[in-house]
């Protein structure tokens, strides 16, 4: 009986555990995110008074809103990723930290 509560105590800790692991690298990578576009955006409006060609304004601005699209369609798809397997991803971090916790005391 006591092995049992304390494997569930166990199991509930380490999902308590996942769960804030998941939270905070989904916040760092929202915030990874709207920095990415407020830099972008803001590297492009600076050099816009200096672009005289048309073509190069073009360029820079499919450049720019490509660059935007195709980094934040990537760090969906990873926070989609690390959502479906997080207890498995997150479980070996956890197991690796703890290990290593061990061995420095």
């Amino acid at each position: 009986m006591e092995a049992t509560l304390s494997k569930l105590l166990e199991d509930t800790t380490l999902s308590q555990r996942i769960h804030a692991m998941h939270r905070r690298d989904r916040a760092c990578l929202t915030t990874f995110v709207v920095v990415l576009w407020s830099t972008m955006l803001f590297a492009l409006l600076s050099v816009w008074p200096y672009i005289s060609l048309t073509p190069i304004a073009i360029i820079l601005t499919v450049a720019c809103v490509l660059v935007l699209i195709f980094n934040t369609a990537a760090i969906v798809a990873m926070l989609r990723h690390y959502e479906e397997d997080k207890h498995f991803i997150y479980s070996l971090d956890l197991k690796h930290l703890d290990e290593m916790r061990r061995h420095k005391l």
